[in-house]
């Protein structure tokens, strides 16, 4: 097999071929342009490549054609006459067709196995993102981790942190005096961003069964890579849910996977469609961590490839680590778009043959501005390339289809059952529980006690400002007392015991400095 994936050619008014070596595969890269320029042809090109050559894949799919992975192109498509010729005319004898191994995934659970973490594994920062919090927020939502550390409070959905805050909430008076002020506005911020995440379908993201790694990393009976195919058409529409899930993903990846050095080949790629929303609105922290991960990660022998329309969309100290570009069209109608687009233009190797800039501007569909990395990895020189055509379907799959290979998949049954086990939420409520019970009790008991014992709680009640009968006195004395006997119980746990660590997943050591 070639160490190298054929991008492309030429013919009349091109330049030499363009290959993409495995070996520099994971120094990254872009595949930019306007819309309908053909960035989804090229994206599902270099898929059947990788995995040809035994590469795993992760691929967000924004408009729902790359399932055409999993089928052959065929000849009956109107465009197979088309195909076949640029084939000819660009030099790509092996061209055939052929099929994909793919494994659809869907945080919705709708078109592919449902994939879900822990909030616990999302960690306070990320979280925070997510909910575009502020910093007082952010800290408060600090503590809610410091607390479910030491209290062994495991938080994997929703429910679990929800009820943790209201427990800071009731106890935000003993809290303040170790961490801070602790504000029941803020507290209230959370819950309110929480229910919009709620009411977004993010509830489906935490949870359990949690997505294992080694289940993105699989090759098929024959030894091809496994295309993971991520369905993003409904979570477009939570674009910060979007961002902050892939993010979390790739820094996983960082996270877990062990030191390669340069490989001869990735071991995973992961493309990430519509990467301009990862870096919208984001602080210059959050911004500041992607390019450590991005500069970082390759050693872990993962290459990031970013999709975007235009690559000003990419911050300049990512955009500098992105080396194998394949550049579509770019529309230049507004001074803005032309100064982009000479920008653009001024980040290749130039060619004395042609201007970049106006070639930038002329390609048509189905055409690219290349550059790929060539021995050391230096920049190639820029030049106008065809691309290859598809060997698997263009366009997507049918229901019917999707649902077969979704139930003939290795991971069906795995992930598709939710998990509710002990954590946060049941401790909690069985706390609140025995609280309860225990200052039932002791009211029992003082109605009971001898005359004097009497007097005293009486004169206990009355000193409080009770006016009221003695049936409604103990209905309101029994929510008094579970405050007060839950208080004390939890805070008395608080003192005396460490509790097992949580897990926090990959950012807790990326953000320590934070």
């Amino acid at each position: 097999m070639s160490d190298k994936i054929f991008i492309g050619g030429g013919g009349e008014s091109y330049g030499e071929a363009q290959e993409l070596s495995f070996k520099y595969a994971n120094r990254h890269g872009l595949i930019a342009g306007a819309t309908g320029t053909g960035k989804t042809v090229t994206l599902q090109i270099l898929a059947e490549s990788f995995s040809q050559a035994g590469v795993p894949l992760i691929l967000a799919d924004v408009k729902g054609d790359l399932s055409g992975l999993a089928k052959p192109g065929s000849a009956a498509h109107k465009l197979h006459d088309a195909f076949h010729s640029r084939a000819e005319k660009i030099g790509f004898e092996d061209y055939s067709y052929h099929d994909c191994p793919v494994t659809f995934w869907d945080l919705f659970g709708e078109q592919g196995h449902p994939v879900r973490t822990t909030i616990a594994d999302m960690g306070p920062l990320l979280l925070a993102q997510l909910l575009e919090l502020s910093e007082a927020q952010e800290g408060i939502l600090n503590i809610a981790f410091r607390l479910a550390d030491e209290q062994g409070l495991a938080l994997l959905d929703l429910k679990d942190l929800q009820s943790l805050l209201v427990w800071i909430g009731e106890n935000r008076g003993e809290l303040s005096l170790r961490y801070g002020n602790v504000s029941p506005a803020s507290i209230g911020a959370i819950q309110r961003r929480l229910l919009v995440l709620e009411n977004q379908g993010g509830a489906d993201l935490f949870g359990e069964p949690a997505l294992e790694l080694k289940d993105l990393m699989r090759q098929d009976a024959i030894g091809r890579g496994m295309i993971n195919i991520l369905a993003s058409d409904k979570l477009m529409a939570s674009p910060k849910l979007y961002a902050t899930f892939l993010l979390w993903l790739l820094s996983e990846l960082f996270e877990e996977l062990p030191e390669v050095g340069d490989p001869d080949k990735p071991k995973l790629v992961f493309f990430f469609d519509e990467a301009h929303l990862l870096f919208e609105d984001a602080p210059k922290a959050l911004v500041d961590k992607v390019e450590q991960v991005a500069r970082l990660i390759r050693s872990k022998g993962v290459g990031i490839y970013f999709i975007t329309q235009n690559p000003a969309d990419v911050p300049e100290d990512i955009l500098g680590q992105l080396g194998n570009r394949i550049q579509h069209a770019l529309r230049a109608f507004t001074a803005r778009d032309r100064k982009n687009l000479r920008l653009a233009a001024e980040t290749y190797r130039e060619n004395p043959r042609f201007s970049t800039e106006d070639a930038i501007r002329e390609v048509g569909v189905g055409e690219a501005v290349t550059s790929m990395l060539q021995k050391k990895g230096v920049p190639g020189i820029v030049e106008r390339t065809l691309i290859r055509p598809p060997s698997s379907q263009l366009g997507p799959l049918s229901k019917t289809e999707r649902a077969a290979f979704l139930k003939a998949s290795d991971m069906a049954g795995k992930y598709d059952t939710p998990l509710d086990r002990r954590s946060a939420y049941e401790i909690l409520a069985q706390r609140s529980a025995a609280a309860a019970a225990e200052a039932e009790k002791a009211e029992i008991a003082a109605e009971k006690a001898p005359e004097p014992m009497a007097r005293e709680f009486n004169a206990a009640r009355r000193f409080s400002g009770s006016r009221v009968s003695r049936s409604t006195s103990r209905s309101y004395k029994r929510k008094d007392t579970f405050a007060s006997a839950m208080s004390e119980a939890v805070i008395k746990e608080l003192k005396g015991t460490t509790g097992r660590r949580i897990v926090r997943g990959i950012l807790g050591g990326l953000f320590k400095g934070r």
